[in-house]
């Protein structure tokens, strides 16, 4: 791996959150699933293309990349958390995809090289770059001209019903600067306009951000989901830092809540997002 300077995010998804998101791949892809319709649909990959997938995670979303570039195309996966590259790389093996790769790295300042690739898709995991003018820029270097950009990004923080759900524990715990819009971690683009004026920044033309909402499951009732949520990084950390005991009394408290939610054996939740397509200028 080369160098890292996005070090506060490397810590983290090296750490706990990339290990439970690795843990819980197909839960985690079971929330964020719903955005791959809007994703994929304005991505229009044809066989052939050559793909980058910015912070891919456990690389749900570069496998099916791959899937759609095949034959003759490829995708590559790029992120910071060996964990969640670890789980991707057996899964690709498992699905026998020959057509992908992962790469262990901090987009901001990774030696992609340039012009190699026609797209560039990102399923929120471009929130959490330290320099986010830098890590566009080098995305935008590593396209083609003409090549395309397609990435998701969290919208308003209240759109997301798991963090109002998260609200109602104010009195347990620190949730002060949570989710604030702007403020680091994954809502840092969620400010309109925010993530559409960085990509222009970085020389890309007809720029576009459209609000997207999607549901998805966090679980099969409200205990499944609570616990779920709360062992979860943000979660964890939130609760980490409130005394002791509080935990039980934050999961039925939270357990109530999201119960409102459960339906025909499944809970669901709606989380919005910011689409964004842009395109690379010919030259």
């Amino acid at each position: 791996m080369q160098d890292i300077e996005n070090t506060t995010q490397a810590q983290a998804w090296n750490g706990y959150e990339g290990a439970h998101w690795a843990t819980h791949q197909d839960r985690w892809d079971a929330v964020n699933a719903g955005f791959d319709r809007p994703l994929f649909g304005a991505a229009a990959i044809a066989p052939g293309e050559r793909v980058l997938d910015i912070g891919c995670g456990a690389g749900s979303t570069t496998r099916q990349a791959a899937r759609a570039v095949a034959p003759g195309g490829h995708a590559l996966g790029l992120d910071l958390s060996a964990p969640m590259l670890e789980r991707a790389r057996a899964s690709a093996e498992d699905e026998g995809l020959t057509n992908v790769r992962f790469e262990h790295g901090d987009a901001q300042v990774h030696p992609i090289t340039r012009g190699a690739f026609d797209l560039a898709i990102s399923r929120f995991g471009i929130m959490f770059f330290a320099d986010p003018a830098a890590a566009f820029a080098n995305l935008v270097a590593a396209l083609r001209p003409g090549g395309r950009v397609t990435l998701l990004c969290a919208a308003e923080p209240e759109g997301n019903e798991w963090l109002t759900a998260l609200t109602a524990l104010g009195d347990l715990l620190p949730l002060e600067g949570f989710g604030e819009p702007g403020g680091p971690g994954m809502f840092s683009l969620s400010v309109p306009g925010a993530a559409a004026a960085l990509l222009r920044g970085a020389g890309l033309r007809d720029v576009r951000a459209t609000h997207v909402t999607e549901y998805g499951t966090w679980g099969r009732d409200a205990a499944d989901a609570a616990r779920f949520l709360l062992d979860s990084g943000p979660g964890r950390h939130l609760l980490a830092q409130a005394g002791p005991g509080v935990g039980v009394r934050a999961r039925a408290r939270l357990t109530a809540v999201l119960k409102r939610h459960e339906v025909d054996g499944v809970l669901r939740l709606r989380s919005t997002g910011w689409l964004l397509t842009g395109t690379v200028p010919n030259v």
